[in-house]
């Protein structure tokens, strides 16, 4: 059976989106009773993509692109990568204090929050040190010579009780 594209560079891939100058062709042989498919062979446009166009166009009325869902981020790219900067000088700043310094030089407000959303998000998080019991002078007085009096021990010295594997296999 053959296709109307004429080489499968034109089928693999994703590519721009279709201009209104091809979507009106589409709504129109929709209105004119032709098939899907018929269209596609048509307008060398792929059978999913004229389905897509008709779907949207039947509830919304138009096939202009509508804007994305949802919220915008507050945060730009350049503005997360000064964001890590700061962050990489001085692990030590508080989320609100980060708030403050972007607000001194970007002129941007964002809450602590934000600050800790987009660090959470960047691999960042904020946690206590391992406690390291401490040493005392008096403590490592008394472990250097027990440790320099068991520095040649073997294996078997230190678990005698365990089985210990042997070299041969």
């Amino acid at each position: 059976m053959q296709t109307a594209f004429t080489n499968i560079g034109e089928r693999m891939g994703r590519s721009q989106e279709l201009s209104d100058s091809k979507r009106g062709p589409v709504i129109g042989g929709h209105l004119g009773n032709k098939s899907i498919r018929d269209i596609s062979w048509l307008l060398n446009i792929p059978r999913s993509t004229v389905s897509g166009i008709i779907t949207k166009w039947k509830p919304l009325g138009t096939t202009a692109t509508q804007p994305p869902s949802g919220r915008p981020r507050h945060m730009t790219g350049r503005g997360q990568r000064m964001l890590k900067g700061t962050v990489r000088r001085s692990r030590q700043l508080s989320a609100e204090s980060i708030a403050k310094v972007f607000q001194t030089w970007c002129g941007l407000q964002m809450s602590p929050t934000t600050v800790r959303r987009e660090l959470h998000g960047m691999g960042f998080h904020g946690r206590a040190a391992a406690s390291k019991p401490s040493i005392t002078k008096c403590n490592a007085k008394h472990r250097m010579p027990w440790c320099k009096a068991r520095r040649h021990w073997t294996l078997e010295r230190y678990l005698p009780d365990c089985i210990v594997p042997s070299e041969e296999f």
